[in-house]
C-alpha cells in the first residue's frame, strides 16, 4: 500500500499562489496608484493655491539698489529733507517730490532754503558742500573743485538750451554755434552780421549763479568768458531768472534758457542752432547741439532716504513723472 506524502495537499499550494500572486498585482496596482497620486498632488493644476503675497506698501517698492550708484547710505535719515539747486529744475524736482511723498508721507521735503524758493545750482552745491542741506538739484555738471570735496551727480533727465529772441525780432533765420559764440563774447553786434536787419543786437545773458549760465558757456563758449557788460548792449542779470529776460527781448534782443521755459511763451520765438529745432526726437539723438543731462546731486556720505529718492527718480514710474514735466526721461 502507497503510503502519501507527507505536508499539505496540493490544493494548499494552489490557494497560496493564487493569495500570494494576487496581493503582489494588488501591492503593485496600489503603488502605481499611489505614484501617480503623489505626481498629480505635485502637479500645478492639483495642488491648492497659495494664498497670495500682500501687496507691500508702495514705499516699499523695490527700486534700483543705492549701490548702483555708489553710495554710503551710513548716516541717519534727516527729520526734514532738504534739497536746494536748480531754478530750471523747480518743476521736475516738485514732481518728483510730490510723487514720492505719496508713497512716503512720513518723510517731509523742502525745496530751496531758507524759504522754500531754489537758489540756482551754485548756490544749491555750495550749500550741499557745507552741509546745511542733503541733496541739490543742478542743471551742470560737477567742476573739479566740487568732485573733490566729495559730491557725486547722480544723471535723472535729459534737457536742452533755446535760444529766444522776441517774436517781433525781423531776423527769421538760425544760427551756427559758432555766431552764437561769436555774439555772446562781443564778436557780433549787429543782427547784419548773421543776414538780418542793420541793427545792434542787444544780449541779455543769466546771471552768474545760474546752472544754465554755466552750461550755456560750457557748450557754447567752450569754457571761455561771457562779453563784459556794456548796457543797454550786453547786460547780464544779477537774479537766476528767466521771465524778466524774456519779457525784455523786444525786437534786437537775444537770450537763452531752457526749452521747457522758453517753448509755451507767446511773446518769444526760439532759434534754430546749426539747423536743429530743440524737439525731444532731436534731444534724444543727439543732433540738437545744445542738449545736456540735469542732476541730482548727494555726498558720497548719505543716508538710506536720499538714497530712496534718487532710486526713485531713475524708477520707472520716476521716469514717467519726469517725462509729465517736459524733461525727457534718460530711457
Amino acid at each position: 500500500m502507497a503510503t502519501r506524502p507527507s505536508g499539505p495537499p496540493p490544493i494548499v499550494y494552489i490557494l497560496l499562489i493564487a493569495i500570494l500572486g494576487g496581493g503582489g498585482w494588488y501591492a503593485h496596482r496600489s503603488g502605481l496608484l499611489s505614484s501617480w497620486l503623489s505626481r498629480t498632488s505635485r502637479s500645478p493644476t492639483a495642488q491648492p493655491q497659495a494664498p497670495a503675497a500682500p501687496n507691500l506698501p508702495q514705499a516699499q517698492a523695490p527700486n534700483p539698489p543705492a549701490s548702483s550708484v555708489n553710495l554710503d547710505t551710513s548716516l541717519p535719515n534727516p527729520v526734514v529733507l532738504q534739497v536746494d539747486g536748480s531754478v530750471t529744475m523747480i518743476r521736475l524736482v516738485l514732481a518728483l517730490k510730490g510723487g514720492y511723498t505719496q508713497r512716503n508721507p512720513g518723510i517731509p521735503i523742502t525745496y530751496g532754503i531758507p524759504d522754500g524758493k531754489p537758489n540756482g545750482s551754485n548756490a544749491g552745491l555750495k550749500a550741499l558742500m557745507e552741509g546745511r542741506i542733503q541733496m541739490a538739484a543742478s542743471s551742470r555738471p560737477l567742476n573739479a573743485s566740487e568732485v573733490q570735496a566729495g559730491l557725486q551727480a547722480i544723471p535723472v533727465a535729459k534737457d536742452a538750451l533755446a535760444v529766444a529772441v522776441g517774436v517781433n525780432n525781423p531776423y527769421k533765420g538760425g544760427l551756427t554755434l559758432q555766431q552764437l559764440a561769436d555774439i555772446f563774447q562781443g564778436r557780433m553786434t549787429n543782427w547784419s552780421q548773421v543776414g538780418g536787419p542793420d541793427r545792434r543786437i542787444r544780449v541779455l545773458n543769466r546771471a552768474p549763479q545760474s546752472g544754465t549760465y554755466s552750461v550755456f558757456q560750457e557748450l557754447v563758449l567752450l569754457g571761455l568768458p561771457f562779453a563784459p557788460d556794456n548796457p543797454p548792449y550786453f547786460t547780464t542779470a544779477t537774479e537766476d531768472v528767466t521771465t524778466p529776460l524774456l519779457r525784455a527781448l523786444g525786437e534786437d534782443g537775444i537770450t537763452y534758457s531752457t526749452v521747457d521755459q522758453v517753448q509755451n511763451q507767446q511773446t518769444v520765438r526760439m532759434v534754430p542752432i546749426d539747423g536743429q529745432m530743440p524737439t525731444r526726437e532731436a534731444i534724444q539723438s543727439g543732433r540738437y547741439p545744445l542738449a545736456r543731462n540735469v542732476f541730482l546731486v548727494v555726498p558720497r556720505k548719505t543716508s538710506p532716504v536720499v538714497a530712496d529718492f534718487i532710486n526713485y527718480a531713475l524708477s520707472d514710474q520716476g521716469q514717467q513723472i519726469i517725462g509729465r514735466t517736459e524733461f525727457i526721461p534718460l530711457r
